[in-house]
């Protein structure tokens, strides 16, 4: 049947949750991408045909074909920006490096773009706030104190704060700390907010 592997590709990114990443489907991509293939050279032989030798009957066939076609390329339009979209919204919520099981599941060119899109938001964010910058991925929720009670899940080597001060974060170790220099850390997993 047409256009099958085109609407599982889609059934497969609405089976994940939103803030998941499922693993890339190079392969379905392929199979669609050679569906379309056949499908336009069908068409092109019943063109070429229905013109030669006046077949008006190879019409229907051709709309069915060529509507395939265009709805295998809507489907993985869908598909491809879907992942983009779930991937910037990574960015966001991780930080400018995703964990590697995150970018296991990354095509190579979901990789570059990911690159891409790291470099242009650190750009916009240095032209904000007179020549200082402005982190806009910290306090996505606003925070109620400006120091946060923390946990360290793993060790993490020293953290220095603004007043120069150098932490060591070493596993299950507890510190006090302000909230946007640690925000970050706990989005990778590296601390966790102890809510008392």
């Amino acid at each position: 049947m047409f256009c099958e592997k085109a609407m599982e590709m889609i059934r497969e990114l609405h089976r994940m949750s939103d803030g998941q990443l499922p693993a890339f489907n190079e392969d379905g991509l392929r199979q669609v991408l050679q569906e379309m293939e056949a499908l336009y050279e069908q068409n092109q032989a019943d063109v070429n045909e229905a013109k030669s030798f006046g077949r008006s009957d190879l019409i229907p066939s051709i709309k069915l074909r060529h509507c395939c076609l265009l709805r295998n390329q809507r489907c993985i339009t869908a598909y491809l920006y879907d992942r983009l979209l779930r991937i910037r919204a990574l960015r966001w919520e991780y930080g400018s490096v995703l964990p590697a099981n995150v970018r296991f599941h990354m095509s190579a060119e979901e990789v570059q773009w990911f690159g891409q899109y790291k470099k242009s938001l650190a750009s916009f964010m240095r032209s904000l706030g007179e020549g200082e910058g402005l982190d806009i991925t910290q306090d996505i929720k606003p925070p109620k104190s400006l120091y946060i009670q923390v946990r360290c899940l793993k060790d993490h080597g020293e953290f220095e704060i603004e007043d120069g001060t150098v932490i060591l974060l070493k596993k299950n170790s507890q510190h006090f700390l302000p909230r946007w220099k640690c925000e970050q850390l706990i989005r990778q997993g590296v601390l966790e907010h102890v809510v008392s």
